[in-house]
């Protein structure tokens, strides 16, 4: 079990509850349907001992992996909405979560635009507007998880004033 924690460890970020699920796929793929249900509950302790016994030694940080994930989030254009239903699936405690998706207004605002640019609209969008455009583009912020006045406000920035709010939120 420890041995293939570290494999998938040296290849993948994870979480205690990431290592859990790969771990406990293992051990479904190795042992067949006609293994006693108490050599698979032996296998599932095992595996839960070497993820606890990891996350002991400091090798999984929930905490860090979160808050690297929340900040790439937001450099990538992904609203801490997405980035709070990312960390959950990948099992991070909701404390954590909390705490790390937390942030400023202004980055928030240029996570926005980060979308709005690698979706080509709002300030990036090469046709006129036109209401029914404007609508489309709003859903399509909605959808990524930004507040609708967080979009709107998004949507309606001067081209050049955008690029500038990206290129100052990325050098920080």
């Amino acid at each position: 079990m420890r041995e293939a924690a570290l494999a998938h460890m040296a290849r993948y970020a994870t979480t205690r509850a990431g290592l859990l699920r790969v771990l406990n796929r293992r051990i479904d793929r190795a042992v067949g349907p006609d293994t006693p249900a108490e050599a698979r509950a032996v296998a599932r302790a095992a595996a839960l001992r070497v993820a606890d016994r990891l996350v002991e030694l400091g090798v999984i940080d929930d905490a860090a992996f979160a808050a690297r994930r929340a900040a790439g989030a937001l450099r990538t254009g992904r609203s801490p909405t997405a980035a709070r239903a990312a960390l959950r699936a990948r099992g991070v405690a909701p404390e954590i979560v909390q705490a790390v998706t937390e942030a400023p207004a202004e980055a928030v605002f240029a996570a926005a635009l980060i979308l709005t640019k690698k979706r080509r609209i709002g300030p990036f969008r090469a046709a006129e507007r036109d209401p029914a455009m404007f609508k489309r583009e709003l859903g399509v912020m909605a959808r990524a998880g930004f507040p609708e006045g967080l979009a709107r406000r998004a949507l309606n920035t001067d081209r050049d004033e955008a690029e500038s709010l990206i290129t100052a939120f990325r050098r920080d």
